[in-house]
């Protein structure tokens, strides 16, 4: 851990050399006045709050129609003011020396699940400190927590829990420790700590035994192209120097007097993509938004688990599929909106991104329409197996077709694997 002290403050840039010449020393004292007017204003504006610039104001006010009426109880009260904001100048400006270690317990939860953090505020002087109060940003909401006075080696724990009830990325921190004067009139904030980022993952169901024959394809499907070493068996022929003696067939060779080789098939690897729309416009309500975004997380989960090669593609892009925790990571930084992309320019993103994909699963809200979910289908190539996935709160689990398409409807997460079982 290492000790975060206030820096003093420093006078701004100054030019590197200075010029000779009447005019150009003046263009030159011009420029660092207007320099250094620039950075103290920088200064006042972070740390004096509203009251603290009205009592500046009133104080040089004051001063200058006391001095040009030569009231001297004016002056008096400028002078009081004066005083009263140096008093408070010395309150805020000075060091202080703290350790300061946010830890979450957890980076990765699923929604629902508890998250905790704890805040460990250490004094590493050889001097008792005196407390502060500190504040810690916990998503849109902040931390308030005080710091007692803390001797020489001790330090002060705390907890804090966060919420975790909707799929989104909480950012975590920085702690912050503010010095204010008992007037209010100043405040300085220092930094403590680096923030941190929590990823609420989206709930999401197994797919384990309900994928068969519509996602699972372990040995590729064939294709016209043929070579001389895959899986897919096509036909015997006459043997050429730098064939692989391995799949000389020896029985056939025998019969016609000359070498044979097995040619086969090349298979294509399953390579699934699923298209999620996010376009609010599609969706009768956020709840509705989730739960797709649920199911295309758990088809994606099921590919990468089957070791498939997958792409998910939202409106807003291609989301990483390395893994499931970066494919899960991408889902909870999803943020709808409307106007978005639908889920037919979804699908002719996907279908370009992936011309040679076997598998293609739309998922998408209640609101399109049957024309729109048909135009989304036929953005993929004949030898795409392509389904579509209606979220639907209000539906019960059905399946329908769409020319030579299934539609699987479905209101909660959990029938999600009886309906992937249905196609």
């Amino acid at each position: 851990m290492s000790t975060h002290t206030l820096a003093p403050l420093r006078p701004g840039p100054e030019p590197a050399a200075r010029p000779d010449g009447l005019l150009s020393a003046l263009a030159w004292r011009t420029q660092r006045l207007a320099a250094g007017a620039r950075w103290l204003g920088r200064q006042v504006s972070r740390v004096a709050r509203p009251m603290g610039l009205s009592a500046l104001g009133l104080a040089v006010g004051l001063a200058l129609i006391g001095l040009a009426l030569g009231w001297a109880e004016v002056v008096l009260i400028a002078l009081a003011l004066g005083l009263v904001l140096a008093a408070a100048v010395a309150f805020v400006v000075g060091r202080t020396f703290y350790d300061v270690h946010l830890d979450l317990a957890r980076l990765r939860v699923r929604v629902g699940e508890q998250a905790f953090g704890r805040v460990v505020v250490n004094n590493p002087t050889g001097r008792r400190r005196s407390g502060c109060e500190a504040f810690l940003p916990v998503g849109l909401g902040t931390a308030r927590f005080r710091v007692p006075r803390l001797a020489a080696g001790a330090n002060h724990d705390e907890t804090f829990t966060i919420p975790t009830e909707r799929r989104c990325v909480v950012l975590v921190g920085p702690v912050q420790s503010f010095r204010q004067d008992p007037f209010s009139l100043l405040r300085r904030s220092q930094r403590l700590s680096p923030s941190h980022e929590l990823f609420v993952h989206p709930k999401t169901v197994s797919l384990e035994g309900s994928s068969a024959g519509f996602l699972r394809d372990l040995e590729g499907r064939p294709t016209d192209d043929l070579s001389s070493s895959d899986v897919a068996f096509h036909a015997l022929r006459e043997y050429v120097p730098g064939d692989d003696r391995r799949y000389i067939h020896w029985k056939t060779s025998a019969k016609v007097g000359r070498l044979m080789v097995r040619q086969f098939e090349e298979s294509r690897r399953s390579h699934l993509v699923v298209a999620l729309s996010t376009n609010l416009d599609e969706y009768q309500d956020a709840e509705e938004l989730e739960l797709a975004i649920s199911v295309a997380a758990s088809l994606g989960l099921q590919a990468i688990k089957e070791e498939k090669d997958l792409t998910v593609v939202s409106s807003d892009g291609a989301l990483r599929c390395q893994n499931g925790g970066r494919l899960l990571d991408d889902c909870s930084r999803i943020v709808p909106r409307q106007g978005a992309g639908g889920i037919d320019q979804v699908a002719r993103e996907a279908a370009a991104q992936v011309p040679d994909a076997s598998t293609a699963v739309l998922v998408t809200g209640a609101l399109p329409n049957p024309a729109k979910l048909r135009s989304a289908l036929s953005g993929f190539s004949v030898e795409v197996m392509a389904a579509a996935v209606r979220c639907d709160r209000a539906a019960t689990l059905g399946r329908r077709s769409l020319g030579d398409a299934p539609v699987v409807s479905l209101g909660e997460l959990t029938d999600l694997p009886l309906g992937m079982r249905s196609l």
